[in-house]
């Protein structure tokens, strides 16, 4: 029975992204609505398919955290370890018998729990209960958390290990300062070594409750049943409300460089500043002016110039990660440790000379066509749909956001690009972290 049943999962997410085809060019009807205990809804009905996507969302990511950075992922991971009278192979079990899966975790912004299951009536109500319990009853065995704590410490040593990931955290910090963002939500060795089991609990009942939370549902249900669900999920979570709002994000002064020695055949560089916000009025003249600069793969500016023109990285980017407040704007490339001098003079004059300049009028057509033609590729399958409604919902973006992306997209002039550009990415003021052998560091860099 439970091989059918895996089976028949694997066979309908297989061809889920041909069932919702159609659908994507228009973008998916979304209705949306509140639970008794102040939990946001957004549904979208997928009749086509017998499988059921939840994700919920709680302003719980790590700008939470406070002084004890990782709090927040950790305690998003330990939902997944037992609740009320089961274990965590018992929770485990229930789970993977039925051929569902749930998995749960946190981001700076917020902590997700996200669900796939089939609707068999028998299926979902043993897969709903758990994630129900599973959500307002967590146990925190002591146990399962040292075993957890001792599997994270693991992975912060692996990290230290890995060039990219240290220069990744090191300009968090270099961009956000003091600000909650400049914290990894995996936290520090120091930091998870110190945590203790009542700050998880302490931190789940503050944050894990109905007024901080976001419902976003995609599948094979009916409205009345997709508010039956909502109002299971949340009833036994505590009505609550959301946290105060974070801090903003103070802009960088003055340049800043940081360079860490590290023995590894390639340097990498990041550089980068605060970006901006989910309901950025710059939205998208900045995202489509990223999407020319850095955003695009080979055909990017900064690809061209940094690998076609000169062969200094095989791969080059940049990308803005729109936060609650400003999140980052974040440039970067690796390079043969001789050449990090030379790739990063290249890489800032390309941005600077677009933040001057700004796009071609073909570079934008090309930039509009590629990113009208990919969309609906972006929203072809539930679990796509299910994102972006969580995004929708806990970010507070119009309702229309789905079905207007191309439409807003289209609308954006190259003049409003170099604008946007030039008010809001200053190159000069760039924190800029390079980790590579210090053997190979350019005389004149610094340190």
């Amino acid at each position: 029975m439970r091989t059918d049943k895996i089976r028949i999962f694997s066979i309908a997410c297989a061809l889920l992204g041909f069932a919702v085809a159609s659908a994507a060019e228009a973008g998916p009807r979304i209705e949306t609505w509140e639970t008794t205990k102040g939990a946001r809804v957004l549904f979208v009905a997928a009749p086509d398919l017998p499988i059921l996507d939840v994700r919920l969302v709680f302003d719980a990511g790590s700008a939470r955290d406070g002084k004890h950075s990782g709090l927040a992922s950790l305690t998003a991971n330990m939902l997944t370890q037992g609740a009320g009278e089961w274990d965590a192979n018992t929770v485990a079990e229930r789970i993977e018998s039925v051929g569902a899966e749930f998995s749960a975790g946190a981001a700076r912004d917020m902590a997700t729990l996200s669900l796939r299951t089939l609707t068999e009536r028998s299926v979902l109500d043993k897969v709903l209960k758990t994630l129900a319990k599973s959500l307002s009853e967590p146990r925190f065995a002591e146990t399962d958390f040292e075993r957890v704590r001792e599997n994270r410490l693991v992975a912060l040593r692996q990290d230290e290990q890995d060039p990219g990931t240290v220069g990744s955290k090191a300009i968090y910090r270099r961009v956000f300062g003091t600000h909650p963002y400049a914290a990894d939500p995996a936290g520090t060795l120091e930091t998870i070594s110190t945590l203790k089991r009542e700050d998880l609990v302490e931190f789940h009942r503050r944050y894990y409750v109905a007024g901080n939370a976001v419902v976003a549902i995609v599948g094979a249900l009916s409205r009345e049943q997709a508010e039956n669900l909502a109002e299971r999920l949340t009833a036994g979570l505590d009505t609550g409300e959301p946290p105060p709002e974070l801090p903003p994000v103070p802009k960088l002064s003055d340049p800043i460089l940081e360079r860490l020695d590290f023995p590894s055949t390639q340097t990498h560089v990041f550089a980068g500043q605060p970006g901006m916000r989910r309901l950025d009025p710059d939205y998208f003249p900045l995202y489509v002016g990223n999407h020319i600069l850095g955003g695009s793969g080979l055909v990017s500016l900064l690809m061209d110039e940094v690998r076609e023109k000169r062969g200094l990285s095989y791969s080059v980017y940049s990308y803005f990660l729109p936060l609650s407040e400003r999140g980052p704007f974040l440039a970067g490339l690796q390079t043969k440790n001789d050449q990090a001098a030379a790739a990063r003079e290249v890489l800032m004059n390309t941005v600077r000379r677009f933040q001057e300049k700004g796009p071609t009028e073909d570079e934008l057509a090309a930039a509009v066509k590629h990113i009208t033609g990919g969309f609906p590729l972006r929203i072809a399958s539930n679990a796509k749909i299910v994102s972006y409604l969580a995004v929708i919902g806990f970010y507070g973006l119009p309702l229309d956001y789905l079905d207007r992306f191309g439409e807003r997209v289209s609308q954006v002039r190259a003049e409003q690009i170099r604008d946007a550009f030039n008010r809001r990415v200053h190159p000069d003021r760039f924190a800029t972290v390079i980790v590579g052998p210090r053997k190979d560091w350019a005389p004149d860099a610094g340190e």
